[in-house]
């Protein structure tokens, strides 16, 4: 049987329900370079166009939010060199894309210690943060410094400070009570991971929202991963059964103070 083309599958994508919330592990820079002969930092560079298409048809199928893996706490332990490489790289993507995010309505956010990051960086991303803060479509979030475990140990301090202000009782603690800790605090739930080069891990990735996320492992490496690739992944999610604990008999009969759960 022959492959739908691409604007059929994105049709038949957006036939169905899509997931809210869609986090990328953006991985394989370096291998597709090296393959090629190529510096690891083209690899990057190459993917900056992946970021671009993906974005693009992430707001063309409606999906609430795009998270993207962009720069992890421990890369800051890779070589000095290819680090300002990749922070150059990160400075020029923001300033390109710019009219790209404020043209097409899309929010920019960031998550992460990016306290860490230089200046150069920072005052860009601040500006385009601000600049789209009252944009009304798709929240594109870039985890840059970023770890998970990082962040669940910055939400702890933050809620042990407000529990010693007086401000929330450590008694009556819920889940929701720590996640406005959390830096993705504001955005829906974690529905979709997509981790590409066919590593089979999630590497630190929002640990805490990805509980009950649908997981999808792709062999492609990051810049060749563009929209036929990001569809048959999301319509991979598609065709998961997501029970969030349930038997397939209780989500089959849509309870939905059950399902609002998810």
């Amino acid at each position: 049987m022959d492959r739908p083309s691409v604007s059929a599958l994105e049709l038949q994508v957006k036939a169905r329900p899509v997931p809210r919330h869609v986090g990328i592990i953006m991985d394989g820079n370096g291998r597709w370079a090296e393959s090629r002969g190529l510096p690891r930092l083209e690899g990057h560079r190459e993917g900056s166009s992946s970021v671009r298409e993906v974005t693009r048809t992430a707001r063309r199928l409606g999906i609430q939010a795009l998270t993207l893996y962009a720069f992890s706490s421990q890369n800051w332990a890779r070589p000095a060199e290819e680090v300002a490489g990749l922070m150059e790289l990160l400075r020029d993507y923001l300033e390109r894309e710019r009219p790209e995010i404020l043209d097409n309505g899309i929010r920019l956010n960031a998550i992460g210690d990016v306290d860490r990051l230089p200046r150069y960086v920072r005052d860009p991303l601040d500006r385009l943060i601000a600049d789209s803060r009252h944009n009304t479509g798709m929240v594109l979030s870039l985890a840059l410094s970023y770890g998970g475990r990082e962040e669940i140990l910055h939400a702890a301090r933050r809620m042990a400070e407000a529990i010693a202000k007086g401000e929330l009782s450590a008694a009556g603690m819920e889940e929701k009570d720590f996640e406005q800790f959390l830096w993705t605090h504001g955005l829906p739930p974690l529905d979709l991971v997509v981790r590409t080069s066919g590593e089979l891990r999630v590497s630190n990735f929002l640990l805490w929202q990805v509980a009950y996320a649908e997981l999808c492992f792709t062999d492609a490496l990051w810049p060749d991963f563009r929209t036929e690739e990001f569809l048959r992944c999301v319509a991979q999610y598609q065709q998961r059964e997501r029970r969030f604990g349930l038997t397939s008999a209780q989500v089959k009969r849509d309870d939905p103070p059950q399902r609002a759960k998810a």
